[in-house]
């Protein structure tokens, strides 16, 4: 079998797997875009591009969509570190929480995600792996797209627009993700295999 050679130059170089922020600058400042370019592309507020490059700041998957697609790449791209057509295996042991998102009131992460096809350059879907902590606040998201969830381990509430749904182990759901949801763990600890398709 020939091992999958990395396409170079399609993704940042140089820039630590978990500063996302000093990723997105790159792609900015490689497009020759101010924050206030991206920003009014994005639709976000300029503040909160300098909270995201410069102070760490992760919010929910929707503003980074936005980001994302401002910018003309996949949301994936801003945890691919080298990048191949082949398949990719993400091994158990690799699940380390590429992004976390939110905290919990005693400052435990909240919410982690683990890119599960990392590196797959030509992909359609952003499937995930996700720790979502009790106590968690996450916010509220919306964005254009379809998202597959599938409950693991524990249980997990989904809000979804004015519905409430909860899941338990074994349990999926299959929603529009343009409706404002957020995944909140309920009871305990949750463990999620979790699809996000964006449109491009």
């Amino acid at each position: 079998m020939i091992p999958a050679r990395p396409l170079p130059f399609l993704t940042p170089r140089n820039v630590p797997m978990q500063n996302i922020g000093a990723r997105i600058r790159t792609w900015r400042e490689e497009r020759n875009l101010s924050r206030e370019d991206l920003a009014e592309q994005a639709g976000l507020s300029v503040s909160f591009l300098a909270a995201l490059e410069d102070d760490g700041l992760l919010p929910a998957l929707g503003p980074l969509h936005k980001v994302a697609r401002a910018l003309g790449v996949r949301l994936g791209t801003f945890m691919d570190d080298q990048v191949t057509r082949e398949p990719v295996v993400t091994r158990a042991s690799e699940h380390t929480g590429d992004l976390t998102i939110g905290r919990a009131r005693d400052a435990d992460p909240a919410l982690r995600y683990t890119a599960l096809a990392r590196g797959k350059s030509d992909r359609a879907m952003e499937p995930f792996f996700m720790e979502v902590e009790p106590g968690a606040a996450e916010q509220t998201s919306s964005h254009q797209g379809e998202e597959f969830l599938y409950v693991l381990e524990g249980a997990a509430r989904l809000e979804y627009g004015r519905q409430s749904h909860i899941l338990r182990a074994g349990d999926s759901i299959y929603y529009n993700s343009v409706v404002p949801h957020a995944v909140r763990a309920e009871g305990g600890p949750a463990r999620l295999l979790a699809v996000v398709y964006f449109p491009t």
